[in-house]
């Protein structure tokens, strides 16, 4: 009989912990989140800053107990968990390269708007409306920010979504309505910044 390699029986021993876990088992969680955290947050620096790293490596150790009756683990359980964590990571910098641009961009348009613009003003103002956008259910953002901020037509955003045009000005006509809700003290300005408001 072949030997069985040190990768063999932590393929072995990764199959009993995830079983214990999906049954509940608290130490094999225990078991898991000392072996695989610290690893994960050194790789997850690679990607972002360190305190970053370390909220979102609780976070996908959090997600692992709440959905352990769910989880699907194809490969080893250490494979799961670092790809997991290079994916939070990636959706982490795009959702920060949206932040950014869309904060310029607001910040552009709204200053526009003033005779003799605040610096700490039109900032305040642009990070509320940045809120209030991010705010939105998440189908309506990622719409509504390719049609008002990456300037494209609604057929244009229906292509890159994989939707209907109708489904996009579905989405949009709900969006716009939330926010007129959540910014109605600023709606003459985002008439002219996001379009008619209703």
């Amino acid at each position: 009989m072949a030997p069985v390699s040190s990768g063999d029986c932590r393929t072995m021993e990764d199959s009993s912990l995830v079983r214990s876990l999906q049954e509940g088992d608290r130490e094999a969680y225990k078991q898991i989140f000392l072996t695989y955290y610290s690893p994960l947050c050194e790789y997850a620096t690679r990607f972002i800053p360190d305190a970053d790293a370390e909220e979102l490596v609780q976070s996908l150790m959090m997600y692992l107990w709440e959905n352990r009756e769910e989880l699907v683990i194809e490969s080893s359980l250490r494979s799961y968990l670092f790809t997991a964590t290079r994916h939070r990571c990636l959706n982490a910098i795009k959702k920060q390269q949206y932040h950014e641009q869309i904060h310029g961009l607001l910040y552009e348009k709204l200053k526009d708007q003033f005779e003799d613009p605040d610096y700490y003003l039109v900032n305040e103002l642009a990070v509320h409306i940045e809120k209030a956008i991010g705010e939105l259910p998440d189908t309506y953002r990622e719409t509504f920010i390719l049609s008002r901020f990456g300037e494209k037509t609604n057929t244009e955003v229906a292509t890159e979504l994989g939707v209907s045009v109708k489904t996009v000005e579905y989405r949009i006509s709900q969006a716009l309505k939330i926010l007129r809700v959540r910014l109605k003290d600023y709606l003459p300005l985002l008439a002219f910044l996001l379009g008619d408001m209703g």
